[in-house]
């Protein structure tokens, strides 16, 4: 096996298994995505079939066969992802390489823990490839701008949270001294709960102030809450309009980073060259 540290090409085995797997741009490589996602689709519908009790009790075994088969299919896939790059634990620290594990982990983990093979939906995450796949660049750029746009508001909105959570703790507190536990504020975390589901404009109803000050209170987190959804909007799209790229479809034959400029000559994940 290579050495990691090397920056020597990948033997032809490995740079023929990377282009099939990583590549878009190739009959095989795109043959090869395509049947992934399909896979990928029918895995997720038969563990959503698997949670409805008839199906499961008429067909529990046939289920249970394919979610193993589809789980054996996408181990074998994620070890020929990591063989077939030159750094295999830059790609398993990326994001896709992360949610390759995920996508597995869950059936193993079921033979300890009852029910967790249902977290395989989490596979539907891998159906984001079908951007780079399909070749549909606009959709990679205006995905990409997304991105940078929450990535350069993570500031402002985590200081605009830390604002909201003072809130709801100060009119949760608020709303325990002047409904109670005569009624259903019964402590203060419940409040605090009362709180945030008011402020969210969301309102579910099983709590509600019975007092004309809670009401009034509650009346004005209410019309409060409409001008709080408003800011992080905001803050976001002014980001928008700042971001501008332009994304191509190559993989890196390093660590399988995708999404690089059009223009880039090095990988921006790991630097090697494109």
């Amino acid at each position: 096996m290579i050495d990691q540290r090397s920056n020597k090409p990948l033997t032809p085995w490995r740079r023929m298994t990377h282009d099939i797997i990583f590549e878009a741009e190739t009959p095989a490589g795109r043959a090869f995505d395509i049947v992934l996602l399909i896979s990928i689709s029918l895995s997720v519908f038969v563990v959503i079939l698997d949670s409805v009790a008839s199906i499961r009790a008429a067909y529990g075994p046939l289920l249970d066969a394919l979610e193993w088969f589809f789980t054996l299919v996408f181990t074998v896939e994620y070890a020929m992802r990591l063989i077939s790059v030159r750094h295999p634990l830059r790609y398993a620290r990326s994001f896709f390489g992360v949610v390759d594990l995920l996508a597995i982990i869950p059936t193993y983990l079921s033979l300890f823990i009852l029910g967790s093979h249902y977290l395989i939906v989490v596979r539907l995450l891998r159906l984001l490839r079908i951007f780079r796949i399909l070749k549909l660049a606009e959709y990679l750029r205006e995905a990409k701008m997304l991105r940078r746009a929450l990535r350069s508001s993570q500031r402002k909105i985590s200081v605009f949270l830390l604002t909201i959570i003072t809130l709801t703790v100060i009119i949760g507190a608020m709303m325990y001294v002047i409904e109670g536990e005569a009624n259903g504020f019964t402590d203060i975390p419940t409040s605090i709960y009362w709180a945030i589901v008011t402020l969210s404009t969301v309102g579910y109803g099983d709590i509600s102030p019975k007092t004309p000050l809670g009401q009034m209170v509650a009346a004005i987190v209410m019309l409060l809450g409409y001008g709080i959804i408003a800011v992080p909007t905001g803050i976001v799209t002014v980001e928008l309009s700042r971001a501008r790229t332009s994304v191509s479809t190559r993989a890196c034959q390093s660590c399988g980073g995708a999404d690089h400029d059009d223009d880039a000559l090095y990988c921006k994940h790991c630097g090697e060259k494109l």
